[in-house]
């Protein structure tokens, strides 16, 4: 029994390259995704993070590995960790230290003042998306006012020159082709505008690193200029926008909260090479995204993943527990259908999608995770 589990991780398509080279099997612990997805992420995971702080299961995290709009919410959820975690913190100080400072952000337009500013001076726009995160949300944190594990907190972007995830976390910041950088002091702002640099108009992001901060060489084939001087990032959903793989090796449950949103059909897709090409390339992205989800499923059936999964396109109706907080369909497939952007949202808005994230959460929990958990009672906000 025991070679089977092995073979099954082996060939496991979600076990990364770097990750099938090691053989220690995963723990008995919990991990965290938080999928990306803009605005829409950041505050959908906030109403998630917000039924896992009443439920106690927050401290009980290993690892929580942020994507894109997820490291928006998981980087204010490293920076406040101490403030939110200990025992007996009570909810308002969560909502404090939390949903507050990311609703604030969600009042600001990002993307579009980015852009701009990207066009008519210098500099790649990410510069100008990790200057409006400092100042409205993250200030002159850095990676290291992140707790001590656990939980590690990992936020994810792809490395444009070699194909591969690079993660960035307290202890280190890696590519496994490249290498690492011990105890990164990054800012956390350009961190996340890294991670959420999606194209076309928001990549690349661009770090100018001294080759002397890499730690010695263990084999890595692109250990070496300009790969250790010059990373140029883009958006970690392009890789995986569920952040699974940092959290698969290591975790045998994992939670898994996805506000993806999906891609529209088009009757008439333009033809003109600009439009045709971001068609085309959305297709192959949501095919990636599909394919991650149905493994994902395929492992918990499997038994080598115990899985609960929530996603802002599920149907409530389909998790199979009493005491569901009402959410008509019609209602969260508006919400799912926000564009995935950093855009300033209604106030209005804002509270749907918490509202959502909170409640789905709540019935994932219920219905995969611990049947034993009390129901959700109410809405964080009533309308």
């Amino acid at each position: 029994m025991e070679n089977s589990s092995a073979v099954s991780e082996a060939l496991n398509p979600l076990v990364s390259d770097e990750e099938r080279r090691k053989s220690e099997p995963a723990q008995d612990t919990l991990g965290l995704c938080l999928s990306g997805g803009g605005y829409r992420a950041m505050l959908f995971h906030a109403g998630a993070l917000w039924r896992l702080h009443q439920l106690g299961l927050l401290p009980k995290l290993d690892r929580i590995s942020c994507v894109s709009g997820g490291a928006i919410t998981g980087g204010l959820l490293g920076v406040k960790w101490r403030n939110i975690a200990g025992a007996g913190t009570t909810e308002q100080v969560f909502v404090d230290e939390i949903v507050t400072p990311l609703r604030r952000l969600a009042n600001v337009t990002v993307d579009t003042w980015s852009v701009a500013k990207g066009v008519l001076l210098p500099g790649p726009v990410s510069d100008y998306v990790a200057r409006t995160l400092a100042e409205h949300l993250f200030g002159d944190a850095t990676l290291q006012d992140f707790p001590d594990d656990p939980p590690r907190i990992i936020i994810n972007a792809i490395n444009v020159q070699s194909g591969s995830l690079w993660r960035f976390s307290k202890p280190y910041m890696r590519d496994y082709q490249v290498g690492q950088v011990l105890r990164p002091a990054l800012p956390l702002a350009e961190v996340v505008a890294a991670s959420s640099a999606f194209p076309p108009f928001l990549s690349p992001a661009v770090l100018n690193l001294d080759e002397g901060s890499f730690a010695p060489s263990e084999g890595e084939p692109l250990h070496h200029p300009p790969y250790t001087t010059r990373v140029v990032l883009s958006d970690g959903g392009v890789y995986d926008n569920l952040g699974l793989e940092t959290v698969w090796k290591r975790c045998k449950t994992i939670l898994v909260s996805d506000a993806g949103r999906k891609m529209p059909s088009e009757e008439a897709p333009q033809l003109d090479w600009v439009q045709h090409t971001k068609r085309i390339l959305d297709l192959v992205d949501n095919q990636v995204r599909s394919l991650r989800k149905r493994q994902l499923f395929a492992a918990n059936d499997a038994g080598i993943r115990k899985v609960a999964y929530w996603g802002i396109r599920s149907e409530m109706a389909k998790y199979p527990v009493e005491s569901a907080l009402p959410c008509p369909l019609e209602q969260t497939t508006e919400l799912a259908e926000i564009p995935t952007r950093l855009a300033a949202l209604s106030p209005e808005l804002q509270e749907r999608l918490i509202n959502w994230g909170y409640a789905i959460c709540d019935v994932a929990l219920r219905a995969w995770h611990d049947r034993g958990l009390p129901a959700a009672q109410a809405f964080p906000y009533q309308h």
